[in-house]
Formats: structure tokens, C-alpha cells, sequence
């Protein structure tokens, strides 16, 4: 594997026009935003550069642009917010209009959030026996063990109904500077008791796809993505043949180089760029 360049956001912004960058882990963490990030933001406005948060939350973009701005960020510091969650109802509320029956969903979330489903016109139900779809957007595993989800999600997988997994992160964030397992983990869960999953969101291509469309006229090599996962933001902008820079913020806040250097190999991707955080 290549070796990552050790850089800088103004260096960055000399070789970059547009920037996708991950919101959870890089802006922010489950407490609040990271300090110097609104400016950072802020800074690549100024230059008159595209930005565009690339998030994995099942919610939709509206919704976590609102969330940004209560922690303190200028709305004027993005031009966009794109979730995994608008991405699935883009593709979805296609898909599903042509069909006539009611379909009952089960709803795997975070905050009791039910936004994916409501929006596709399903009825929701709790129980994984009466379900046609099951939606996994969000995880509360920091208080609900796998385990647990596992046994709920049972019924649903060894008949085979499909879910549909809106955020693919594996862990997350927690109070206290801690990780639980995410709503990836969940739908992992979900494939090994024989269900299927249909993923929506980074490394999975049509979030880029999708964010691209944004920005139709900033050509591919003029793009950088930042992220603190490589398992999702490295190995998804390597996908999509866009650039990449890692933060040691977030996720993988606590890992060496070189165990970050196991990981790039395990994944088969390595970020072009490294840098502390995003500030200026």
C-alpha cells in the first residue's frame, strides 16, 4: 500500500474545488462539535469551494443540516447535506410506487425514528413476525446489547425478508468518547441469520453517485473526501475514483500509523492524505 501524504486543509484547498466530508468523526462526535471545525468549514467557503457533508444517517439531510446548526455550525459553511437516508428514499420511492398492497415495515432506529418508512407510505409494526421490509437506519447498542436485536430481528431473517440498511457504519460514537456497535453491525447481524440486506450509503456507490449529480460540473479529479473511516469513507471514495483524506479524529482517533497501516491492507485501500483533524 501506498503511503499517505501528511497535509494540511489550506494545502488541500490549493488542489481541491469540491470536498465531500463525513459529518460524525470529522465535524463532530455524539457530545458536540469538534473545535475548529465550523471554521474549517467556514475557510473553504471563503476560498469559494463546493462542500457537501456525505453523511451515513438513516435521517435525511434537512434534518442533520438543523442538528449542525444547534451545535454552532453556519448553514452558510456547507451548500449541501446528503445522507445514506435520502439516497435510499431517492431510490426507493421509485421502486415502491408501483406497488399497490401495504407493506409493513419494522424499523430498527435510533430515537424511535421511523422517517424512511413514514415517507414511503409503510405501516409500521413491531413485531419481525408481521413484517414485509425491515429498515435499519440507526442503533441504540450502547444500551441495547446485539445480542438483543439479534433475537428481535430473528423471525424476519430465516424467512427471508429483506431490509434495507440506510446506515452501514459498523460502530459509532458515544458519549464519553467511547464506540458501540452501529447500525451496520445490526444489519451484519441480520445477513448471518440469513437475511438480505440491500445497503445504502458509503462505501456503497450511489451516495457518490448522488452527490456528484450536485456538483455536475466540478470534474472527478478536483473532488476530495474526508472522512475518519477507512472501511467506509477511504475504501467508498477508492470505489468511486475519487480522493481521499483520513482524520485522526473520530473512529480510529486512538490507532498508530502502523496499525492503521494493517487496516488499509485488510481493506485494500489507503488514504492519499492524513491530516490531525479538519481546522484550518
Amino acid at each position: 500500500m501506498k503511503a499517505a501524504q501528511h497535509t494540511t486543509l489550506s494545502a488541500l484547498a490549493t488542489r481541491y474545488d469540491t470536498f465531500f466530508i463525513d459529518q460524525f468523526g470529522v465535524l463532530r462526535d455524539d457530545e458536540g462539535a469538534y473545535p475548529g471545525a465550523n471554521a474549517a468549514l467556514r475557510h473553504l467557503k471563503a476560498l469559494g469551494k463546493s462542500v457537501i457533508i456525505l453523511s451515513n444517517s438513516g435521517r435525511s439531510g434537512e434534518y442533520n443540516a438543523q442538528r449542525l446548526v444547534k451545535l454552532g455550525f453556519d448553514r452558510a459553511g456547507f451548500d449541501h447535506f446528503l445522507t445514506s437516508g435520502d439516497v435510499a428514499y431517492s431510490i426507493l420511492a421509485d421502486e415502491t410506487a408501483q406497488k399497490a398492497c401495504a407493506t409493513r415495515c419494522l424499523t430498527i432506529s435510533s430515537g424511535n425514528d421511523r422517517n424512511l418508512a413514514e415517507r414511503l407510505g409503510f405501516e409500521s409494526t413491531e413485531d419481525a413476525k408481521d413484517a414485509d421490509i425491515v429498515i435499519i437506519s440507526g442503533s441504540e447498542a450502547e444500551r441495547i446489547p446485539l445480542s438483543a436485536y439479534r433475537d428481535r430481528l430473528r423471525p424476519a431473517a430465516e424467512r427471508g425478508v429483506l431490509c434495507y440498511c440506510t446506515n452501514p457504519d459498523r460502530h459509532k460514537l458515544v458519549a464519553g468518547g467511547g464506540t458501540a456497535p452501529g447500525a451496520g453491525s445490526i444489519a451484519h447481524a441480520y445477513e448471518a441469520l440469513g437475511g438480505p440486506v440491500r445497503w445504502f450509503g458509503k462505501p456503497h456507490p450511489a451516495i457518490y453517485q448522488h452527490a456528484q449529480s450536485l456538483i455536475s460540473s466540478t470534474s472527478a479529479d478536483r473532488i476530495l473526501c474526508i472522512g475518519d473511516s477507512i472501511e467506509h469513507d477511504i475504501v467508498g471514495a477508492g470505489s468511486a475514483d475519487l480522493a481521499s483524506c483520513l482524520v485522526r479524529t473520530g473512529i480510529l482517533a486512538g490507532m498508530s500509523e502502523s496499525e492503521l497501516a494493517l487496516i488499509c491492507d485488510t481493506q485494500g485501500a489507503c488514504p492519499d492524505f492524513l491530516m490531525p483533524g479538519l481546522t484550518v
